[in-house]
């Protein structure tokens, strides 16, 4: 995952953290939701853009950038895009623009934008220094996972997890989705480690697993993408894409024996393979499950 599509999918579930580090007050971060935008006519896309309500006129719109690596050319681009995009679109309120880099050292200087970066409107954010704001959220607590070493980051979010499912702190979502934000940020700064491996880390339950929406986006594409190929190679062949492509998701590779033996498995076997994967923690656990299911006779030749 790169780390610009990290921020983004921070802001677009909190926007109110982007607004938070804006400047953006409070009683003016209702209803606002998160955009990437096209300018027409132009090779121009804006990446990151908070849209306020339209019943809120006097709220700015927050142009955003997550700037994670040096860039000589980075501030003209962004003020091109920017501005263009208040010409072509002449929506009619404030703006305002934020741009986060991991550390002040990532930012190159530009001397043609030295008094647009100077005016109010502008904020720059850098998440090394945000270590040092009193009481941080869990929001902010969550970018700093992003720019602590790798130790630092592994503990801090095992704690996170913990205060999270005691509600030890205000939460800006449901508990599982904090959950499953943390999990998504270990993942991109811990890649060496596997997904299992972070959600044991993280101390996840069975039950927070199947709740989850990562599992919930791979069941939900699973299934369509199931159906999709059941219309076109029969119903049973169908529902057998399906669940091995849900096994490993969960597990990795398996072996051929164990591709066969799923292969094998009557419809009814197969749903209820499906369901059951998300109980799994090895490839031991399918070996139990498929040897307490009988073959199906029907195809065992």
């Amino acid at each position: 995952m790169k780390t610009d599509t990290l921020f983004y999918r921070l802001f677009q579930t909190l926007p109110e953290l982007a607004l938070q580090l804006a400047g953006i007050p409070a009683d003016q971060a209702q209803g606002y939701a998160f955009r990437a935008e096209e300018v027409k006519q132009t090779a121009f896309r804006l990446d990151g853009l908070l849209m306020p309500p339209p019943d809120a006129p006097e709220a700015p719109l927050l142009f955003l950038e997550a700037q994670a690596q040096p860039d000589e050319a980075f501030y003209g681009r962004f003020f091109a895009e920017m501005f263009l995009y208040l010409h072509r679109r002449a929506p009619r309120r404030p703006w305002r623009a934020l741009v986060i880099y991991p550390r002040r050292a990532t930012e190159r200087s530009d001397p043609r934008y030295a008094e647009v970066l100077a005016l109010p409107l502008v904020r720059r954010v850098y998440l090394e220094e945000l270590a040092a704001v009193p009481d941080p959220g869990f929001g902010l607590q969550l970018l700093n996972l992003l720019v602590e070493d790798l130790k630092a980051a592994a503990s801090h979010a095992q704690r996170l997890a913990q205060q999270t499912r005691a509600q030890a702190l205000a939460l800006p979502l449901p508990p599982l989705d904090c959950l499953d934000l943390l999990e998504t940020i270990l993942v991109y700064r811990l890649p060496q480690l596997t997904r299992q491996e972070i959600q044991a880390m993280l101390g996840f339950t069975h039950a927070e697993l199947k709740q989850s929406r990562f599992y919930q986006e791979v069941t939900a594409e699973s299934r369509q993408e199931g159906r999709q190929e059941g219309r076109q190679e029969g119903y049973q062949e169908g529902i057998h894409a399906l669940a091995l492509r849900l096994v490993k998701r969960r597990l990795g590779s398996l072996s051929a024996a164990q591709e066969l033996r799923i292969g094998r498995l009557s419809p009814e076997q197969t749903e209820a393979l499906a369901d059951a994967v998300f109980d799994f923690q090895t490839t031991a656990d399918l070996t139990a499950w498929l040897a307490a299911w009988p073959r199906d006779k029907t195809s065992s030749n």
